[in-house]
């Protein structure tokens, strides 16, 4: 473990916690496969009943993109979305703890070939997905194809983030990248390397137009389109999903053609179509708990 995680750095009780929770998950990627599922969707369930306010933002951005369902559906949906939370808690622990041999049977990994294409032009590549539940464990995957720098926010537990940046390292051979330091992303793109980037939450700000998603205008960030006019670099979208039997599947499309259009709005409708459709093939496995509307354009009400 790198000097800067270390128990003389970390020792306070405030800490204590998170080193707890870390060796809890540690020993989560070490139980069967079985065992994970079953004990994720159960705390996962259990979140339900005890975490109200996430509950009702699930609730409402389910009625809100999925009007077409009724309440029974709509609370099937709920219920399914909080039991991948749980079980998102040990495909993570997998994802950074669990040896190759493990993982390597459980994953179907559709267009590869576009990775490989992508990665043999030399240019910059921005692996570009969403919030999905299995999303550490679907960027593993990718790791055994490709070496990325992934990006992040940075967290308010400096100790979480230290060992969160160790772990994915670990995996993807290249140090993490902080989203506010474009230099360096740039930089990184330029040099014919990969980023990871999920951008789509609400982050403010002035870089952002409203768009639609699920037909609600949503506040959407245009950097992916900056970075890949500025980085010259390829937007390869890929997609991961956890099947009905467990296993899983990652679907890597082709580079986007025609992108940046230099139209910023057009590019952020495009992303959002392009994670609407990933969403609808399993919608449950999808970030729902976060507050993705929570700016409104003038003049609307407030939705949370």
């Amino acid at each position: 473990m790198e000097d800067a995680i270390t128990l003389r750095h970390y020792a306070a009780p405030r800490y204590w916690p998170t080193w707890l929770g870390m060796v809890t998950m540690r020993l989560m990627a070490a139980l069967p496969l079985a065992w994970q599922l079953r004990l994720g969707r159960w705390m996962g369930l259990l979140s339900l009943r005890v975490a109200p306010r996430r509950r009702r933002i699930a609730d409402t951005n389910l009625r809100l993109c999925f009007p077409h369902l009724n309440s029974g559906q709509r609370r099937h949906l709920l219920r399914e979305h909080f039991a991948a939370l749980g079980i998102g808690m040990f495909e993570t622990a997998a994802a950074w703890w669990a040896p190759d041999a493990a993982l390597r049977g459980r994953v179907e990994i559709v267009g590869l070939e576009h990775l490989e294409q992508a990665s043999a032009s030399g240019k910059g590549i921005i692996l570009l997905t969403g919030h999905f539940t299995c999303l550490e464990l679907g960027a593993r995957f990718i790791t055994w194809h490709l070496d990325f720098h992934a990006m992040y926010r940075p967290h308010k537990n400096p100790l979480y983030e230290a060992l969160m940046r160790r772990c994915r390292e670990q995996q993807s051979r290249l140090p993490p990248l902080p989203r506010d330091e474009l230099r360096a992303t740039l930089r990184a793109l330029r040099q014919g390397r990969a980023i990871w980037y999920a951008p789509d939450q609400n982050y403010g700000g002035t870089q952002s137009v409203f768009v639609p998603f699920f037909g609600i205008p949503t506040l959407t960030i245009t950097a992916t389109a900056r970075l890949a006019q500025l980085g010259e670099a390829l937007v390869l979208p890929y997609w991961p999903q956890r099947l009905a039997d467990g296993r899983y599947r990652v679907i890597i499309q082709p580079p986007l053609s025609d992108f940046p259009s230099g139209e910023a709005q057009a590019d952020a409708r495009r992303i959002n179509a392009l994670l609407e459709d990933a969403i609808r093939q399993a919608p449950e496995q999808y970030l729902w708990v976060h507050r993705r509307f929570k700016t409104r354009p003038p003049g609307e009400p407030r939705i949370y």
